[in-house]
């Protein structure tokens, strides 16, 4: 540290301590995305699945896929998808600490809004 800096006489632990608190922070974020990362692996291997959807998004862009097995039950194809969609806005709802139905209502004015699923999160339109 230098002479000018107040810190290196007495010296100041608090900033240390806070990048510390930052570096932990950071960890733990990075500890349980690998932890969701592989829950995602996990709940992709087997045979018995019946539908999927996934999205990811690599340097701000988009990329989503969905599938289904209809052979067997082609009525139910079309429920499959909304109860995967419900899922994801439940989730959401969950991660952002708000209701169901007020992702739901957002979801469903941001996807009024797109002439095709974006391939890119700079393609989102504004609020």
């Amino acid at each position: 540290m230098s002479d000018d800096d107040p810190r290196s006489e007495g010296g100041d632990e608090r900033d240390d301590d806070h990048e510390r608190g930052d570096d932990h922070e950071r960890d733990d974020e990075r500890d349980e995305f690998a932890a969701e990362l592989e829950r995602a692996r996990d709940l992709l291997d087997g045979d018995e699945i019946e539908a999927v959807h996934v999205g990811v998004v690599r340097d701000g862009e988009v990329d989503t896929t969905f599938a289904q097995r209809t052979a067997d039950d082609p009525e139910s194809e079309g429920l499959r998808a909304l109860a995967l969609l419900a899922a994801h806005v439940q989730l959401v709802a969950d991660e952002a600490g708000v209701e169901a139905s007020t992702v739901a209502g957002d979801a469903a004015t941001l996807a009024g809004r797109v002439e095709r699923i974006p391939a890119n999160t700079e393609d989102l339109p504004e609020e």
